[in-house]
């Protein structure tokens, strides 16, 4: 019997760090898999060697773009003949899905476990087109057609460990194209002295935001597999509070401190990111804090923290 064929879609960042996690815990097996998302180093080091079909990247609420990629997601679904599409979100779901349905593929959309409270606007998107299955990552606020099928973040519990040198420190800004978040880095340019010698090394992800911190290593990207081997080897992770900068410093044994970017600065489109910074802090596998009241003790005890994984997440069982 041949293996499923399966089209998995999702936005670089949190989206596809994401899906990348998930895919293989599906069931039933995804078989043989095409990716679709954006071209940038993320997803050429995450994506290396595998099957990927490049789309225009999508900017929040960028239906223009939707629009103007749509020809092309037709064109990938009519000729992939795929089993299933299953996507993570965000904006570049809605032309895969549009077209996916048209020609009777199931699909299958998992929303971020960004969103702690309800549906994204993709997700609330996505929940109108017939034949769309639905996932939430919390139970909370499963129920009717959102099914629950566990989260990202159950498998991890912290230890704490003795004071130990700040020696090494990553700064990640994620890997956002259109909003800066130059307050976390004045920020830090003031508080991480207080907690590192003159030798640290310092390796600042700064992404689209234009700050030329004083002291170490500065980038604007910085290619996965050599952001991920810089956080596994940190004292110390501090990040903007995305669901992709959050679980990579998780896998890799760090408790991050995470902090929200806000609309009221113009460093995203809505508040989402507070909630995942909440919902960390609350589990105590993160520190979580805005911008403007980090403190030093906040960097000393999120380095007194490791996390590991505690048990073997369950399968994701994807609905009939």
């Amino acid at each position: 019997m041949a293996k499923p064929r399966t089209l998995l879609v999702a936005a670089t960042g949190g989206h596809l760090e994401q899906l990348y996690r998930i895919h293989e815990r599906i069931v039933p097996e995804s078989g043989d898999v095409t990716w679709v998302t954006h071209d940038d180093p993320q997803s050429r080091s995450l994506l290396a060697g595998r099957q990927v079909e490049l789309v225009d990247y999508v900017p929040p609420r960028g239906y223009a773009t939707i629009a103007r990629i749509a020809p092309h997601a037709w064109s990938i679904i009519r000729r992939g003949r795929f089993d299933r599409v299953v996507s993570t979100g965000a904006g570049v779901a809605l032309p895969f899905f549009l077209a996916a349905r048209a020609q009777g593929v199931p699909c299958h959309y998992i929303e971020s476990a960004a969103r702690a409270d309800g549906p994204s606007l993709t997700g609330r998107l996505v929940s109108r087109l017939p034949g769309v299955r639905l996932y939430s990552q919390y139970e909370s606020w499963s129920g009717g057609r959102w099914n629950y099928r566990g989260s990202l973040f159950d498998a991890f519990e912290v230890v704490e460990k003795a004071d130990e040198p700040i020696s090494k420190v990553v700064v990640t800004l994620g890997t956002m194209r259109t909003y800066e978040f130059r307050r976390l880095v004045d920020r830090l340019v003031t508080v991480l002295p207080e907690v590192v010698d003159g030798d640290a090394q310092v390796l600042w992800q700064v992404g689209v935001t234009d700050a030329k911190p004083p002291f170490g290593e500065v980038h604007a990207n910085v290619p996965n597999a050599d952001l991920r081997a810089a956080i596994e080897d940190a004292d110390l992770v501090v990040a903007h509070s995305g669901i992709g900068s959050a679980i990579t410093a998780l896998e890799l044994g760090k408790r991050p401190v995470l902090v929200p970017r806000r609309p009221a600065f113009g460093e995203h489109v809505d508040d989402h990111q507070a909630l995942i910074a909440g919902e960390l802090g609350a589990r105590d596998l993160a520190i979580s804090r805005e911008a403007d009241e980090l403190t030093a003790d906040d960097l000393r005890t999120a380095a007194r923290g490791r996390v590991r994984v505690g048990t073997r997440p369950e399968p994701f069982a994807l609905v009939d």
